[in-house]
């Protein structure tokens, strides 16, 4: 089993400051994940929204490759109906040699079917259209032509010119949101995460792990040369100074996260079906949210690591309405004071 790791998860929420000065600061607390030792960056894609600042990630982390140098890199997720395949699998092998070799593939097919519409993608076709899709990067990713056809796209022996640094391929990733999408990564042997309550995914990863196991090595496994996936959570974290901070920093913060990520639900006069909440209190309780002193932060990391069947905690640290000074204090805070009891140097 994999020793337990900590990642970064980030959907770059628009803020009161400029986007180049939003940018800057992004880059910087990257700069900072990657001294501390955490093993990968995972930054959202959502367009339309203030959500998400980085419509192109892979631009964004071409970047951000260039002043780093240890930490992995990766779109979490892809959403693939949204691009030309083929030209997704040149842009996966340039950034994972401007990386030089950090780059992960995370692949979805997006959460928001407003996303999608505005691109002209149909939410009752995006599933179909991205497992074809996704059958299309693989391919292309490990062959010097590119042969499909399919109902969505066609390509007639294409040569690939540009491979991937790390062969077969960049590890691929998927979000789980369902015992579906978990069963679907676990027979392509994705990397994957999730989210919500311990207990919820204390059963998922044990049923994620079994079905793994059966299908490793098979023609669908997409990380064949990777022994056994990362099974992993998101985590909005904040590590306070006191209790005031969680007051008048923290909660509020969390109320504008919630603002954003339902924005576009709201627009349309509706509400998402994912259990979001603005109120920090009930999201700390449900374990989608990791808010607290430093010993308080440190009890509820080593409860998830103990209890949840993940050996992965992928950590949003800059959210929702906190400034970077507000995310920075938190993130030395975390690294000083929780992270050396569960990384080794």
């Amino acid at each position: 089993m994999h020793t337990n790791r900590f990642g970064v998860f980030d959907h770059i929420e628009r803020r009161g400051d400029s986007v180049d000065g939003l940018f800057a600061g992004r880059f910087e607390l990257i700069k900072e994940y990657d001294a501390a030792g955490f093993f990968c960056y995972h930054v959202a894609e959502h367009h339309a929204t203030p959500l998400g600042m980085a419509p192109s990630p892979g631009l964004f982390l071409a970047a951000a490759a260039q002043c780093t140098r240890r930490i992995h890199l990766g779109p979490l997720v892809y959403l693939l109906p949204l691009y030309n395949p083929l030209r997704l699998v040149s842009e996966i092998c340039m950034v994972d040699h401007i990386s030089e070799g950090r780059f992960e593939i995370g692949v979805g097919r997006g959460v928001s079917p407003f996303e999608l519409a505005y691109y002209g993608v149909s939410f009752m076709d995006a599933h179909e259209i991205f497992e074809e899709a996704l059958d299309v990067v693989a391919t292309g990713l490990r062959n010097d032509r590119l042969a499909h056809r399919g109902k969505h796209y066609r390509f007639d022996s294409v040569p690939v010119e540009l491979r991937p640094r790390q062969q077969p391929n960049p590890p691929f990733w998927y979000g789980v949101s369902s015992p579906a999408s978990l069963m679907f990564a676990a027979r392509r042997g994705m990397n994957m995460v999730s989210g919500g309550p311990i207990s919820v995914l204390k059963s998922l990863t044990a049923a994620f792990r079994e079905e793994a196991a059966r299908h490793k090595g098979k023609a669908e496994d997409l990380n064949p040369h990777i022994a056994e996936p990362t099974v992993g959570a998101i985590r909005h974290c904040y590590v306070s100074g006191d209790d005031r901070e969680i007051e008048t920093i923290a909660r509020p913060a969390y109320a504008t996260y919630y603002n954003n990520i339902t924005k576009l639900w709201r627009d349309f006069r509706t509400v998402p079906d994912y259990g979001f909440t603005p109120d920090l209190a009930l999201a700390r309780k449900n374990d989608v949210a990791i808010v607290g002193s430093a010993e308080a932060v440190r009890d509820e990391v080593g409860r998830f690591f103990e209890q949840s069947g993940c050996n992965y905690l992928v950590l949003s640290c800059a959210w929702g309405g906190l400034s970077q000074d507000d995310s920075r204090r938190s993130l030395d805070r975390f690294v000083t004071k929780v992270m050396p009891q569960f990384v080794k140097p």
